[in-house]
């Protein structure tokens, strides 16, 4: 990838091109649990380089606003959250949730001077959302299918990421690594665990890909061998800008992440699991609160994970030598994480030699650059309207002269009416 592509997809700040394309949707800013009750202390909150503030107001609606006051600079994290809004520590200035100023005590006749940037909030699958965008261009609320689902049949988590959005979306594009990074912890893994399917992905490394680029961004299609008259098709989604769908496996629920810069050099990894057909149950709650599948483990009162960089990961030798852990890191997340993150905050992309199977990510990085670079004020990006998201991942055997993109094209389109199709 040259220099200027490389620049202009990792830069996400506030008038980049990448940044103004990611401020035309949605973006997960953070769990509703964090500001769970009305005047709740309020939540520093950093998204696409910019330092904001995240509360619930008296009566109970979330906000999203600058985090710092237009008088002095003060940080209004230090504030007091009362009666529908956050007065300043410093001066007694006042901000509601849309950022206008209230009461400017020393001057009441300066309010109208005085507001700071607010962004619009929505909540989703246990989510504030907020839109950054410019006012007119604002698009409906995100439509994936877990974003509607009932709150039992959802379970999310965010975990730091200390490493640039983009090389850790790209770990989510490829899902050619599963056979090797992950091939020891799958059988032990409760949402994996029992399933036809990790015999095809243990036994066949040599993926095949075929992609297909579609309105909502690109379906990839990953072929094993099955049994000796079918394949084992992978089939995964890659949602503009951000999204990617996981296949599930056998019984288990469906899966998978948002990928947001919170600036350069971090981003959060947002996990979800879900099911359409019936809440989660008791085992399945508990299995993914403890950091099991896509999840982690905390250190205390962070989001940031108990493995991470400053302890190399918790890695085990002995266990990679033994063959319980391919690298010898544990947890499907951290696997990735760490090899993400060993790359440097943002990957030297100059010095990659890419192969076959980064078919996708080489796709995935135009369609992002061309969309970036093209965007006008006047102009919507791709996949801004929502019900191109109603689409889902899948597993699924296939005799070996059937084309995976028709079997596609019934099962999986507007697949909220469809079965889930796994192995």
């Amino acid at each position: 990838m040259d220099r200027n592509m490389s620049e202009t997809l990792v830069r996400t700040g506030p008038g980049t091109a990448m940044g103004n394309l990611m401020r035309r949707y949605w973006v997960p800013v953070l769990l509703t649990g964090e500001i769970a009750d009305p005047d709740c202390p309020p939540v520093r909150v950093q998204i696409l380089g910019e330092k904001l503030l995240a509360f619930r107001d008296s009566e109970g609606n979330p906000a999203v606003i600058d985090e710092f006051c237009s008088h002095r600079g003060v940080s209004l994290y230090f504030g007091r959250n009362e009666e529908n809004g956050i007065r300043c520590a410093y001066h007694g200035l006042k901000f509601d949730r849309d950022g206008n100023c209230v009461d400017v005590p020393s001057a009441p006749q300066a309010c109208k001077h005085m507001g700071i940037t607010a962004y619009p909030c929505i909540e989703r699958a246990g989510i504030v959302w907020a839109y950054m965008g410019p006012k007119d261009r604002q698009p409906a609320p995100p439509d994936l299918e877990w974003c509607n689902l009932p709150a039992s049949h959802v379970f999310v988590s965010k975990r730091l990421q200390e490493s640039n959005y983009l090389q850790a979306m790209e770990g989510g594009i490829d899902t050619s690594h599963v056979s090797y990074v992950h091939r020891y912890e799958v059988d032990e893994d409760p949402m994996h665990q029992g399933t036809k399917a990790l015999d095809y992905i243990k036994a066949d490394g040599n993926v095949i890909f075929e992609i297909e680029k579609t309105q909502f961004g690109l379906t990839l299609f990953g072929r094993r061998n099955g049994e000796p008259d079918s394949y084992y098709w992978r089939v995964t989604q890659w949602l503009f800008p951000w999204y990617t769908l996981i296949p599930p496996f056998g019984g288990h629920s469906l899966a998978g992440h948002v990928w947001v810069p919170i600036d350069d050099n971090n981003c959060w990894a947002w996990s979800i699991n879900f099911r359409p057909d019936r809440p989660l149950n008791e085992q399945e709650l508990t299995d993914l609160e403890a950091g099991k599948g896509i999840h982690c483990e905390y250190e205390p009162g962070t989001f940031r994970p108990r493995a991470n960089k400053d302890n190399d990961y918790l890695i085990d030798r002995q266990a990679q030598k033994d063959k319980r852990a391919y690298s010898g890191v544990f947890g499907f997340a951290m696997q990735d994480a760490s090899l993400q993150e060993s790359m440097g905050p943002i990957q030297d992309h100059s010095k990659e030699k890419l192969l076959p199977t980064d078919r996708a990510i080489v796709m995935a990085r135009r369609m992002l650059y061309e969309a970036a670079t093209a965007l006008l004020p006047d102009s919507d990006p791709p996949a801004i309207d929502a019900d191109q998201q109603r689409v889902r991942a899948a597993g699924a055997l296939l005799p070996r002269d059937q084309k995976p993109q028709e079997w596609a094209a019934i099962h999986l389109v507007d697949g909220k009416g469809q079965p889930i199709y796994s192995i």
